[in-house]
């Protein structure tokens, strides 16, 4: 499912209230909590608007996760693999680390597990991060810093999953220090060879 089209003015406006308000009742209550008429009091619009130009839950949270994708902040370019890394985990850590941020993916990762299009949305915003942060590895094998073959999206998974892992099974937002260890650590794997074909 596509999410809606991308129009400007005041149709626009309307778009990021509806959206940040599904967002807010994601992340307050997760997928069950999301119900089209309490999105349309919250982003104070009118209700036909809502299911009108979204019709469903899933094409709301569809236009949720492609609003998550457009705003995520582009990879770093520091000029080495060291910094590049840092500088994900370090983005990854204070995404979670949000209030709203670190629930709102909560919720996204509770609901994946029992619906498979909310599963296959998270998917999509993950390939996503992975594809755009990937060019700082192929970048550092360019320049000899990690060895040919190093695999670019197992590297930068490396360095988000155990972030992930504390805010998902702890409940603990990861801290500075918990990004820079999970950098370091996929910077020495990589390093090894661990992440090549």
């Amino acid at each position: 499912m596509t999410s809606p089209s991308r129009p400007g003015g005041r149709t626009a406006r309307t778009r990021e209230a509806v959206v940040r308000a599904a967002g807010d009742l994601l992340a307050e209550a997760g997928l069950a909590g999301v119900d089209l008429a309490e999105v349309a009091r919250r982003a104070g619009v009118g209700r036909t608007t809502v299911y009108r130009r979204w019709g469903s839950v899933q094409a709301l949270v569809a236009d949720v996760v492609a609003e998550m994708i457009e705003t995520s902040r582009p990879r770093a370019d520091t000029g080495t693999i060291e910094g590049d890394l840092l500088e994900n985990a370090n983005l990854v850590a204070e995404t979670l680390a949000d209030p709203r941020q670190g629930a709102l993916f909560a919720a996204f990762v509770g609901a994946a597990a029992a619906d498979d299009h909310v599963a296959s949305l998270l998917r999509s915003f993950y390939d996503a991060r992975l594809a755009e942060w990937a060019p700082c590895v192929t970048d550092a094998v360019a320049r000899g810093e990690l060895p040919e073959g190093t695999d670019p999206v197992a590297v930068v998974a490396a360095v988000s999953a155990p972030l992930y892992y504390r805010r998902l099974t702890r409940g603990e937002a990861p801290e500075r220090k918990d990004a820079e260890l999970a950098a370091h650590a996929a910077l020495a794997a990589a390093r090894a060879g661990l992440f090549s074909a």
